[in-house]
């Protein structure tokens, strides 16, 4: 970090949160508070749905995703212009003609309070974990590749973010999110073709997109019924479309961005818009991933791209082991850039089976690093990560980025944070002082007292967040965690939604013991692994609906 990156990273931010601050101070009312006096355009909704759920980690975590396992996880998304229809046709005319604060508003008209009141609760508990990991993920990252402190980064990010969403309410998310992701798109576009013109001469777009298809990592499709693949077409359009659902749907961290527009035209445009943008951004993403896999391929790269785990590693009795591993890699990095030359020269299919076979290599090089970095970290009594997809995209910006656009792929990373985090936390204050406070605690007072509360459980749950991601642990693979945590809870969600669009059959004590066993259920399915996480969705939403029919017709029988 440089001079000039300082100045572009805080430049960027402090303008942002300064401008969201100024722009949005002073909302008088809870209507401005919590609906952003319902003026938001489509673009603005659009890009503020966007921005909610692209957190920092989809700019870490997913080129690294797409650098290990290629471009297969773009499958992921398939699902969410299906939803995006779904929502605009069935969820906005019912949450608009109701007027509606929160979606979980709409389940007491239908049902009940204890309903309403339970499906709130659902929602608090995983988006306040998740707004958790979404400020922690960017800075464990940058805190092991900047050397920076891990909590003063957590409280930074946090801080920042509860300064303008306390202020400005919804209408400040919006605004910043706008201009959040405007940074974000920059960034991206501008790491991309830097990643491309870091490519040896000879090499064109072309030619590394082979490189990367004789890798495999360019099998964007798999048509194949295996249960135990995560990520296939089938899991996509079936599994996605109901965890889109679920989430653009009920999840009111999205719910708010929509609600806020000015009508329900601009409401169905801005997800219509989102539905359009969102897969060819991921694939845009994970593009990136697979450019900087090529880039390796021409330039060698460490065993684990997680610097404290080479660190912790060579301090330890186990140096030596690692040192030999390293050799191997060197090795093979070396035996594998004359077979792609090979390759690109000839474009024969013997050599695409030995870049292949050295890729195996490779990977069975890694496995066994991790290996040795776990028996370092027990003998040190650390807590080191081995998987170090999330420090692949970090890795490659601050060792091969020109100063200055360091600043602004760090600007990105944080942008991202700041922007899904002002989402969760605007959604967590808006369900707790509407669903919660207002309905069942402090019933009867003016709607001053009720916009005060909205600010302070802004702040509360800020606080709370940063207490969170400051005893978190970093898993698998910081991606995947955020949308396991979904998956245990919002199939559940949706089915009760479900059950009050079109089962008027069903009434209210049914669907609250049907949803109790569901999540019951749900989680120990998930404990016990008893089927990849994006069924979940499915899985809980069929779940809960059969089982709050089969009471309803007990109930009736008796």
């Amino acid at each position: 970090m440089e001079i000039l990156d300082w100045i572009v990273l805080l430049g960027t931010l402090l303008t942002i949160v300064a401008y969201g601050t100024w722009k949005t101070r002073g909302s008088k009312n809870v209507d401005d508070y919590i609906k952003g006096g319902n003026e938001a355009k489509w673009w603005t909704i659009g890009l503020s749905v966007m921005a909610t759920q692209a957190s920092a980690i989809t700019f870490l975590s997913t080129p690294g995703q797409a650098f290990h396992d290629g471009m297969g996880f773009v499958q992921f998304y398939f699902g969410v212009p299906i939803a995006m229809v779904v929502i605009c046709l069935v969820f906005i005319p019912l949450y608009h003609r109701l007027k509606v604060y929160t979606a979980y508003e709409f389940l007491e008209n239908r049902f009940d309070l204890k309903t309403r009141s339970l499906t709130a609760m659902l929602f608090l508990i995983q988006r306040g974990l998740a707004a958790g990991i979404t400020i922690y993920a960017p800075a464990i990252i940058l805190s092991a590749v900047l050397g920076w402190n891990l909590n003063l980064l957590i409280v930074i990010i946090g801080i920042l973010v509860i300064i303008y969403t306390v202020s400005g309410g919804t209408k400040a998310v919006s605004i910043t999110q706008k201009h959040q992701m405007a940074v974000i798109f920059t960034g991206m576009f501008v790491a991309f073709f830097i990643i491309v013109s870091k490519l040896p001469a000879d090499i064109t777009f072309t030619k590394a997109l082979d490189i990367a298809g004789a890798s495999g990592k360019m099998d964007i499709l798999d048509f194949s019924f295996d249960f135990n693949n995560r990520y296939t077409f089938w899991s996509g359009i079936i599994g996605g479309t109901f965890l889109a659902l679920s989430y653009f749907g009920t999840d009111q961290s999205q719910v708010q961005r929509y609600l806020s527009g000015k009508s329900i035209k601009e409401m169905q445009m801005g997800l219509i818009f989102n539905g359009l943008l969102k897969v060819p951004m991921q694939f845009f993403i994970l593009l990136v991933g697979v450019m900087v896999f090529v880039f390796y391929q021409f330039n060698a790269s460490p065993v684990s791209f997680n610097p404290d785990a080479s660190k912790t590693v060579l301090s330890s009795s186990y140096a030596q082991e690692y040192q030999t591993i390293e050799a191997e890699q060197a090795v093979i990095f070396n035996d594998k850039q004359e077979l792609i030359k090979l390759y690109t020269e000839t474009q024969d299919e013997k050599y695409s089976e030995l870049i292949n076979a050295a890729n195996k290599k490779d990977r069975e090089n890694r496995e066994a690093a991790k290996v040795i970095i776990k028996k370092a970290s027990d003998e040190k009594k650390l807590s080191v990560e081995t998987n170090d997809k999330d420090y692949v995209f970090i890795h490659f910006i601050l060792n091969n980025l020109p100063r200055g656009l360091i600043g602004l792929l760090l600007a990105v990373i944080l942008s991202a944070a700041m922007s899904s985090t002002a989402s969760e936390l605007n959604a967590l204050s808006s369900t707790t002082t509407m669903d919660l406070y207002k309905r069942s605690i402090v019933k009867d007072k003016d709607d001053t007292h009720y916009l005060k509360a909205s600010k302070w459980f802004t702040f509360g749950w800020g606080v709370l967040a940063i207490l969170i991601a400051c005893i978190a642990y970093l898993a698998d693979n910081l991606i995947q965690l955020v949308n396991i945590i979904g998956s245990i809870f919002y199939g559940n969600v949706l089915g009760i939604f479900l059950l009050a669009f079109f089962f008027k059959y069903v009434k209210a004590n049914a669907v609250f013991i049907a949803a109790l066993i569901t999540q019951a259920i749900v989680i120990i399915g998930w404990w016990y692994d008893w089927m990849p996480y994006l069924w979940l969705n499915l899985f809980g939403c069929a779940l809960v609906m059969l089982i709050a029919y089969f009471i309803q017709v007990l109930h009736r029988d008796n």
